[in-house]
């Protein structure tokens, strides 16, 4: 390969640049093997000393050993136990950064299911327990859907929570060697801070009227971004008091971790909750179109998969892809027919300040009444019909399910790019045949921002009541000033005159 710039070390494994520092100092190796000096010589992509022998000596025992030549047999088995688009510089890596070798993955299957499946191959084994595991988990989100919004936002955070922790702890185990000071409770802190400043937007904009009622929460509410500034200065500044010479460098790299995790995964489970507050329906048909279009994908690709989609994840196919997409689109169809007939789907959550709960009771839009629309005149021989009634939302919904199963997935194959740079298969064992819950909710952190954009884009309005509950907490003066100005402007127009002559 090419040479390394005079003075530096071959940037190579996890994160290149961290070749430049290890714990030997800036003009080391990560293995604290110096390159100044008679003697050095670089052996493939590894720094070793040359004891002239034509052997390789151990800087730390002073042994010299000949590396054998392996076998044209041997090359090719160890070629099979890397993982694919995994290269000899990303092996030797490991041990340059503390990180161990990959531990094969336990077997994690309920007993139960290990002994009535037992007489299966491994193929139809993770076929079944995939599917019945799957089940359960449709019947735990139906479950969390009766039991309301308040149970619903709770669920969502402790997900936040479980896939911060799984993200967290890959790097705390890859570098755990360095032992680098407060790097778990800087991160945790972290996250602390980002769910306040969050959770307290949320609180001040959809519970206005009792943050106003209650002194200590109004006091919070007007000084809540000042507050969340000075929490995370706090944080900052513990960051850079816990820097350790010779792990500058490394220190920085896990601060950016931290920060790129809360990005993915605090910022859009965030979104997910305000999804939530415009109609369980936002809520509920995302989620199912992704749910959906996972199962489809594998069951076509499973049955009917031949051709491979992407290096990423060798086992998606081109098959099981159009099969999610035409499935999941018509599934998006249903479901939004389905839900669009119920208040409970449909109407805004909002928070009622006389009973102190949520209420999901309103007059539905248009976007959730029935109308008629012209079929185009090319369909209309196939189908035999000129018109069709359906809901306006029907048509968004299609626009959901299409990213769902088209860009949705690419969620999962940078998840599966990830996973592949550190050598790991799940991110957790935490679901049997799943892996962790950052595996199954890495595409619904991608649609949740997608529909998020979408709603400000194409369907939200001017909120009438925020506008009235902001009115309210104005002095007499402003209120006046504004009834004045919106009088003078209702009679220009004839509309204050006309309802008086009504």
């Amino acid at each position: 390969g090419r040479s390394a710039a005079p003075g530096l070390p071959r940037a190579r494994g996890i994160c290149p640049a961290l070749a430049l520092f290890g714990p030997g100092g800036a003009d080391s190796t990560p293995g604290g093997v110096r390159r100044s000096g008679p003697g050095a010589r670089r052996s493939g992509r590894e720094l070793r000393l040359w004891d002239g022998s034509g052997g390789v000596t151990n800087p730390s025992s002073g042994q010299s050993a000949v590396p054998p030549r392996p076998s044209p047999g041997n090359e090719e088995s160890e070629s099979e136990n890397k993982l694919d688009g995994e290269t000899a510089s990303d092996s030797e890596s490991k041990s340059d950064f503390g990180g161990s070798s990959p531990v094969p993955t336990s077997d994690d299957t309920p007993e139960v299911l290990n002994r009535a499946l037992s007489n299966l191959s491994s193929r139809w084994k993770n076929w079944w327990v995939r599917g019945i595991l799957t089940l359960a988990m449709i019947t735990f989100f139906f479950i969390i859907i009766y039991l309301g919004p308040m149970v619903l936002m709770t669920i969502v955070m402790c997900v936040q929570i479980k896939c911060f922790h799984e993200i967290i702890t890959i790097g705390y185990n890859v570098y755990h060697s360095y032992d680098l000071p407060w790097f778990r409770t800087l991160s945790w802190y972290f996250l602390l801070c980002v769910n306040y400043f969050f959770y307290g937007e949320t609180v001040t904009d959809y519970f206005f009227t009792l943050v106003q009622r209650e002194e200590p929460l109004r006091i919070l509410s007007k000084y809540h971004r000042f507050i969340s500034f000075a929490l995370y200065l706090t944080g900052f500044c513990m960051f850079v008091l816990s820097l350790v010479k010779k792990h500058y460098r490394l220190q920085f790299y896990m601060f950016g971790w931290t920060h790129v995790t809360l990005l993915i995964v605090v910022t859009q489970s965030h979104l997910i909750i305000h999804n939530l507050f415009e109609g369980m329906i936002w809520f509920i048909v995302p989620i199912s179109c992704v749910i959906c279009n996972d199962i489809m994908a594998y069951m076509f690709g499973f049955f009917f998969g031949r051709t491979p989609l992407i290096k990423l994840s060798p086992k998606k196919t081109w098959e099981g892809f159009i099969g999610g997409f035409f499935s999941t689109v018509l599934f998006g169809l249903l479901l939004s027919y389905v839900m669009s007939g119920y208040r409970c789907f449909t109407c805004p959550v909002e928070f009622n300040n006389d009973t102190n709960s949520f209420t999901v009771d309103c007059e539905p839009s248009e976007l959730f009444q029935l109308q008629e629309y012209n079929i185009p005149v090319v369909l209309q021989s196939v189908v035999g019909w000129k018109t069709v009634r359906m809901y306006p939302f029907q048509i968004h919904s299609i626009a959901l399910s299409t990213f769902a199963s088209l860009i949705g997935p690419f969620g999962g194959f940078f998840a599966s790019g990830f996973k592949r740079a550190f050598k790991i298969k799940d991110f957790a064992n935490t679901i049997p045949g799943h892996g962790g819950i950052m595996d199954r909710f890495d595409c619904q952190y991608l649609m949740a921002t997608f529909v998020n954009v979408y709603i400000a884009s194409f369907i939200r309005g001017p909120n009438p009541s925020k506008l009235i509950q902001q009115f309210l907490t104005l002095r007499p003066d402003q209120q006046l000033h504004i009834f004045n100005t919106l009088k003078a402007h209702l009679v220009d127009r004839g509309i204050l005159g006309s309802l008086e002559d009504a």
